[in-house]
């Protein structure tokens, strides 16, 4: 295939509003050993670009500026000791920047193939929110069958995702959400109890669902304050994960509690890790996840997609907070 030199990407010079997500030309990459090169179909949209548009979350080193952690496409190049195979193969992919460009490179290691069950919007929604959730619940949080998970930020793309991948596995769920007609929404999708946050106070919500016993994991996107208040919330042995911080930098936490309840915090990030543990966590979903996907029971939740040109209109969406699930910017 004779490959254009120059492709329109979002790559803004500087930080700023959403104002400054303007389609810019950039040099199509090349793939290196290990990774393809996807003409892009769609790409997620998700709240650590917006960050990253506010000077705040910069890329790792050695990642690409044009923005973008997931996308969808065909495989139009291969890198070195990469399987043949692998050309003209409709993929997804998780990677640390570039998707939202007309062409990306994505590690092979990272791509899963998109199965019929799936469009291509919906797969460039999947990867950042799949391999998220499913590290932080049910790895790092070791969810299992019969255990009781909160989730904060129940209508966002993770907060979806997470109902649904706990629907498939057993986990029952208690989400908040920031008004009676998410909390309507997360319910319909599958949440076992959906508690609106600024009516209610989740704590007392939590404790009156569970009995009293509390929950067994906490899937966190707050931070701030919201973690003690989370521990007040669980059970005993449980399992606190955070993923992000919207709410504060900084907790207060009482000691004596997690001592008393035997409790664990965690957390992690997902962009900065290796291309080894991405890759050994695509192959544990192609595994453990993606036979529910291939056969249509777990799809992502679509709020609304917008052509890339309109990449600015998509950060206005999701920072407003009225969207449910996923917003995708259509490239092709």
């Amino acid at each position: 295939m004779n490959l254009p030199e120059t492709m329109r990407a979002i790559d803004p010079p500087a930080p700023g509003g959403p104002e400054v997500l303007v389609l810019v030309e950039r040099p199509v990459p090349r793939p290196g050993p290990g990774e393809v090169l996807i003409k892009v179909a769609a790409a997620g949209v998700n709240r650590p670009e917006v960050m990253q548009r506010k000077g705040v979350y910069p890329p790792p080193p050695g990642a690409t500026s044009i923005f973008g952690l997931e996308l969808s496409g065909t495989i139009v190049a291969l890198g070195e000791d990469v399987n043949a195979e692998m050309l003209g193969q409709a993929v997804c992919a998780l990677v640390t920047g570039g998707a939202q460009a007309e062409y990306a490179v994505a590690p092979a290691g990272t791509c899963l193939l998109v199965p019929e069950a799936l469009t291509m919007v919906e797969a460039a929604a999947v990867p950042e929110t799949l391999f998220t959730v499913w590290t932080n619940v049910f790895e790092r949080g070791y969810a299992s069958e019969g255990d009781t998970l909160l989730i904060h930020g129940g209508t966002s793309g993770i907060g979806t995702m997470a109902i649904a991948l706990c629907k498939l596995f057993g986990v029952k769920t208690i989400v908040t959400a920031g008004s009676d007609e998410k909390c309507a929404t997360a319910v319909e999708l599958g949440a076992g109890h959906a508690i609106n946050y600024k009516t209610e106070d989740f704590v007392e919500r939590v404790k009156a669902i569970t009995g009293g016993k509390g929950v067994n994991i906490v899937l966190d996107m707050v931070g701030g304050d919201y973690v003690a208040r989370n521990l007040k919330c669980m059970a005993e042995d449980g399992r606190h994960v955070s993923i992000a911080v919207q709410g504060g930098l900084m907790a207060t936490i009482p000691i004596f509690d997690i001592m008393r309840k035997r409790l664990t915090l965690t957390g992690s990030t997902l962009r900065p890790r290796t291309t080894a543990f991405k890759t050994l966590v695509a192959d544990e979903i192609h595994r453990s996840v993606w036979p529910f996907v291939a056969s249509g029971q777990l799809k992502p939740v679509i709020d609304r997609t917008y052509p890339l040109a309109e990449a600015a209109e998509a950060h206005r969406r999701m920072e407003a907070g009225d969207h449910v699930g996923k917003i995708v910017l259509v490239v092709e």
